[in-house]
């Protein structure tokens, strides 16, 4: 792919007098401007509390907390129904529909949320052992407990080393390199870390 045709989001070009507007709301809060992930957000005592940008068909203010919000007026959207679990998105169309009143209660309420230090928790993912890599624990004693002295994390990595394997032969030579890793304490990955 030719690099200068590599399409990426702009997220401050488009949208300027808009975004602008909304600066100047923000300005009057207290968040301190900063530019994460090559956008511009506000954050509270380095707490990232919302975010500002311009897309094809709107501008958005997005609230890093908003699931917290009471969203009285029924503005928030989840951008990504199902996966984003914390972040709602404010979509304007025209700067006419920015209500500067109600765009600071809302991000009074979410500078509310930050200080209360609410947070949605990552849900963990229970660990899946490969049949494979079972059959192996399964077979040997010796082996089963070592591994069962890894962290969650570390059997994570090596479960994931053999659900990987898209070929029988594939599978076969990540349990031989990993069973004596295994034997030894010594994790996946450590030589990296």
């Amino acid at each position: 792919m030719d690099p200068e045709k590599k399409h990426t989001w702009d997220k401050n070009s488009k949208w300027p007098e808009e975004l602008e507007l909304l600066k100047s709301i923000i300005n009057k809060t207290g968040l301190t401007e900063t530019t994460k992930w090559g956008g511009t957000a506000y954050t509270y005592n380095g707490k990232n509390v919302l975010g500002i940008g311009g897309f094809n068909d709107f501008f958005t203010i997005w609230f890093f907390k908003g699931v917290f919000l009471k969203d009285e007026n029924k503005i928030l959207v989840n951008a990504q129904e199902g996966l984003t679990k914390s972040l709602r998105q404010w979509r304007f169309a025209t700067k006419g529909e920015v209500n500067e009143q109600l765009v600071l209660q809302y991000i009074n309420e979410a500078i509310g949320v930050e200080k209360a230090g609410l947070a949605v928790k990552p849900e963990k993912k229970p660990l899946i052992i490969p049949e494979r890599l079972q059959a192996e624990l399964d077979a040997s004693v010796e082996l089963s407990e070592a591994f069962a002295k890894f962290s969650p994390y570390k059997q994570k990595e090596f479960a994931e080393q053999i659900a990987t394997a898209k070929q029988e032969k594939t599978v076969l030579a990540r349990l031989e390199k990993i069973k004596p890793l295994i034997l030894e304490g010594r994790g996946l990955n450590d030589k990296y870390r």
